[in-house]
């Protein structure tokens, strides 16, 4: 895929979880994704696994929002940077109890696209910002 349609990939996969299109996201997301995003996440370490925690992210933190800052793509990746934002409105791994409270951060992902599908996401964000603002507890390590 030209950078042009891998930038356009990753623009409609922000659309879909502004909207909460969970259906949809295998037109985004291969099959096998692996998502290295696993201290927010908590999903188990295996390709594919980032369908559930993507969908247990969306109705933990209802309604999110995430605004594309700026899309840069170079060859198979495509860097997203994004102002996020929603309120912790149900249960979530690292927070299993809602606090009602909102958040908005910047984040930045580093997306690798396969074969016309997002195979591979990197995300960096104000993690810190995120559990302060959310009032989550600071995750510890098993």
């Amino acid at each position: 895929m030209a950078t042009g349609a891998n930038k356009q990939l990753v623009a409609d996969f922000f659309t879909a979880l502004n909207e909460a299109r969970l259906a949809d996201l295998r037109d985004y997301l291969a099959a096998d994704v692996v998502d290295h995003n696993k201290i927010i996440h908590g999903e188990p370490d295996e390709p594919g696994a980032a369908f559930a925690a993507i969908a247990a992210q969306l109705a933990a933190l209802e309604p999110y929002h995430a605004r594309i800052d700026e899309l840069i793509a170079e060859g198979d990746k495509v860097v997203a940077r994004i102002t996020q934002s929603g309120v912790s409105s149900g249960a979530h791994p690292r927070m299993p109890v809602p606090t009602g409270r909102g958040f908005k951060n910047e984040a930045i992902f580093v997306f690798t696209v396969a074969a016309g599908r997002i195979s591979e996401i990197r995300g960096v964000s104000d993690r810190l910002g995120l559990f302060l603002q959310l009032g989550w507890d600071w995750p510890t390590v098993d």
